[in-house]
């Protein structure tokens, strides 16, 4: 692999670029690229726009854009992609790490984005690598995308808050080790089966424990592809759950992923 650097983009052929690297990554098909003008107007008026590129190729980027949350500005974090090929290569990483440190510079320090909590490998950049925690879950988002990456399912996410000036976002960055997984945990959805595709057992919404753990099945993308039906089934069983529980004060702040069996379990905890 060629060594990977890494640059702020400034110019319309850079911006064009990340609209072809959008379509390669998201799939063809794929019409929500945020197009050349708006990259270039939010980029303009505090956006953030990194590439990463392996000689003179661009193989990532991420891409955010000045926002408010309750009367405070932040920053929010509207698309992170990297090429397959270098999905690997702790280019993600990198990327968010370089976000990090410009969006410190603007004087912020809350970082924000969505992603897909059926993604067990993206749970585990997000928890493990970053130190987000999740209190928030919408409902399709995004309404119906056209991405084979989203096969049709419902653009249901996540909310990460990123506290980039926290010492445990720190820790994390740094290469820090998660936490070991809590033995006096009380799981509320579990996967079941031997076959190709895990299945989830049916949801306890009754647990009142402190920590409960939530668990997925790696794969997902190719279960959207492969088993739909049981796509949306682990959809609307993770979407009760997590709409549940957050709306009673839990919130998530842990991933365990398990590359063995298959699946990786959420650590939710109430204060």
């Amino acid at each position: 692999m060629n060594r990977v650097t890494y640059r702020d983009l400034t110019t319309l052929e850079e911006f064009a670029t990340v609209v072809e690297l959008e379509r390669r990554i998201w799939g063809t098909g794929y019409e929500d690229v945020v197009p050349v003008p708006i990259l270039a107007i939010t980029v303009m008026r505090g956006g953030i726009l990194i590439g990463a590129f392996a000689g003179d190729s661009m193989i990532g980027f991420v891409y955010g854009l000045a926002a408010i949350k309750r009367l405070k500005p932040t920053h929010w974090s509207h698309m992170l992609g990297v090429v397959d090929e270098f999905r690997s290569e702790g280019v993600g990483v990198e990327l968010k790490r370089l976000q990090r440190e410009r969006t410190i510079a603007m004087g912020l320090d809350l970082i924000e984005w969505t992603y897909d909590p059926m993604q067990a490998m993206n749970a585990h950049l997000n928890f493990a690598k970053l130190g987000v925690v999740v209190e928030e879950y919408e409902v399709n988002v995004y309404g119906v995308s056209n991405s084979p990456l989203h096969g049709g399912n419902p653009t249901d996410r996540f909310v990460c808050e990123w506290q980039i000036k926290d010492p445990r976002v720190e820790q994390r960055i740094a290469g820090g080790a998660p936490l070991a997984s809590v033995l006096t945990v009380e799981p509320v959805l579990r996967t079941k089966g031997a076959g190709e595709w895990l299945e989830p057992t049916a949801p306890d919404l009754s647990v009142e424990a402190r920590r409960i753990s939530v668990e997925i099945p790696t794969g997902f993308t190719g279960m959207l592809a492969q088993a739909p039906e049981l796509a949306l089934a682990w959809r609307m069983a993770t979407r009760n759950v997590f709409t549940a529980y957050f709306a009673r004060g839990y919130r998530a702040v842990e991933f365990f992923l398990d590359r063995p069996a298959r699946k990786g379990a959420y650590l939710l905890i109430r204060n």
